[in-house]
């Protein structure tokens, strides 16, 4: 896996990953685990690769000069 996420980029998806998570413990009844869809962006975010990035092409990490 090559890394595709930035991270600014790393910091928006823990952001909005515990934001959505966070729904799981306000909200009531089974509308609440929607919620646990914060788990993708913050698991994306630690392993620093997006799946739909690499099916897409699209990267958010600076160039490497070399």
């Amino acid at each position: 896996m090559k890394t595709n996420v930035g991270s600014a980029d790393k910091v928006v998806r823990i952001v909005v990953g515990i934001g959505l998570l966070s729904l799981f413990f306000i909200l009531e009844g089974n509308i609440r685990f929607i919620g646990l869809v914060g788990i993708v962006p913050i698991t994306t975010a630690l392993m620093g690769w997006c799946p739909l990035y690499s099916i897409l092409g699209l990267s958010t990490c600076p160039l490497k000069k070399s």
